[in-house]
């Protein structure tokens, strides 16, 4: 099993423990290992949102259990694995790190750090956290298991006025990359996932200027994919063994473009800037 390997399905009848499984992405995800045949811890900061998207999956037949977990918190995670183990009689079989936050419009130096340590908190020590905790459970357990990180194409793309966002997704992007390599001989696969827009509620729940707010919603309509379509994939991704899913082709075409003219390309991103404010 490798980056371009093949796997087995682990998304078909998993034991999933999702993070920010209140809304978007995180929902979908639910919904979808649910139709799958899995069972799903759906934890989210807010118990109701979490709760939520748990009652849809039973009142469709499905199999869930709402948490409240905050991600920030090393000891609220380790709560949650030790109340998923116990509802799942056993470790869980793919543990989804989701939660995260949007933030943006304002140039390094007049970003306020509260909103750095917001944003890392959540989007960055969310992660860690969640493979901190759980990665050793999986891997003792012996058995295929998968991991998914969301990060996004910020965190290669990196436009002007965006540096939390964009370093949070970086950081999860490598933390991915670097669980993966010590994965390697294991049955664990781990995938991140870097999309680009999605049709989701993060700019509205975010710290973004009304200016890039009102960008980013233009570009979700015209480009956004539906979070139930990059579930899907991401999950397919992982079952096949995958460590990437860029499940939109713009972040293809920017990942490319980055790797192999990198000097251009942040050049290029540098003209964006007079639509960040």
């Amino acid at each position: 099993m490798g980056i371009f390997g093949f796997g087995t399905k682990r998304s078909h009848h998993a034991d999933a423990v999702i993070t920010g499984a209140g809304s978007g992405i995180g929902a979908a995800f639910a919904t979808e290992l649910a139709r799958r045949g899995g069972r799903i811890v759906c934890s989210d900061i807010d118990e109701g949102a979490a709760r939520k998207t748990a009652d849809a999956i039973v009142a469709d037949g499905g199999r869930a259990l709402a948490l409240r977990c905050d991600v920030t918190d090393a000891d609220e995670m380790g709560l949650l694995a030790e109340e998923a183990q116990s509802w799942f009689d056993g470790p869980p079989t793919l543990v989804i790190n989701n939660a995260g936050v949007g933030a943006g419009g304002s140039m390094i130096g007049d970003t306020d750090l509260t909103d750095w340590n917001w944003v890392l908190n959540i989007n960055l020590w969310g992660p860690i956290h969640g493979c901190h905790v759980f990665a050793p459970i999986l891997r003792d357990a012996g058995r295929p298991a998968g991991i998914i990180n969301v990060a996004s194409a910020a965190a290669f793309g990196a436009l002007p006025g965006m540096a939390a966002y964009n370093v949070s997704k970086a950081g999860t992007l490598s933390l991915s990359e670097t669980l993966a390599a010590e994965m390697t001989g294991t049955d664990v696969n781990v995938t991140v996932l870097c999309p680009t827009f999605v049709k989701t509620n993060i700019v509205d729940s975010g710290r973004i200027s009304v200016r890039s707010t009102q960008l980013a919603d233009q570009l979700m309509r015209w480009t956004g994919f539906s979070p139930e379509r990059v579930a899907k994939t991401c999950l397919d991704t992982n079952d096949r063994g995958g460590l990437y899913c860029m499940p939109q082709p713009d972040a293809r075409i920017v990942w490319g473009i980055k790797r192999f003219t990198p000097t251009v390309f942040t050049r290029a991103v540098g003209l964006t800037n007079g639509v960040t404010g």
